[in-house]
């Protein structure tokens, strides 16, 4: 079976994440989207609502599951037996950023990151983008899956 891991803060989720996994489930078995939790990282929801979100977002899909996890991702992906991480690309910025980070996990690890380039239509979408829209009462129900609540 193939597996990968699929790390991120999904702090909220969003229709590009969504999209990531859609692509991933055309390569992979079975997606595990680790829900980081990071004690330096100021976040808008709690790991547990983050976790909710995720599980509602992929009810549907029984080869995806959602866990959160502290420390390493290469440590949570060797824990649950993942040779590979999923990592979605927006621009050349994302790029760089996640080159060095795929390059260093390889080297530690040997395990290996897979990109996905997010659909066009939502390469501007970011999940700090929706925090703000949310922060200002603004109408962010286009960029997050159908069916959460926030």
């Amino acid at each position: 079976m193939k597996r990968a891991v699929f790390p991120g803060s999904f702090d909220p989720i969003t229709i590009g994440h969504q999209d990531i996994v859609k692509l991933g489930l055309g390569i992979f078995d079975e997606i595990i989207i680790g829900i980081g939790k990071n004690q330096e990282k100021k976040n808008m929801f709690s790991p547990e609502k983050r976790l909710r979100m995720v599980q509602e977002t992929f009810k549907n899909e029984k080869n995806v599951k959602a866990e959160i996890y502290e420390g390493l991702t290469v440590d949570f992906c060797n824990y649950k037996k993942s040779s590979f991480i999923i990592r979605g690309l927006r621009n050349s910025l994302d790029f760089e950023y996640e080159k060095r980070v795929a390059l260093t996990n390889r080297k530690i690890s040997g395990i290996e990151t897979v990109f996905f380039f997010t659909k066009a239509e939502n390469s501007f979408i970011s999940s700090s983008l929706v925090r703000e829209i949310i922060i200002n009462k603004g109408d962010y129900s286009l960029l997050i899956p159908k069916g959460i609540t926030i």
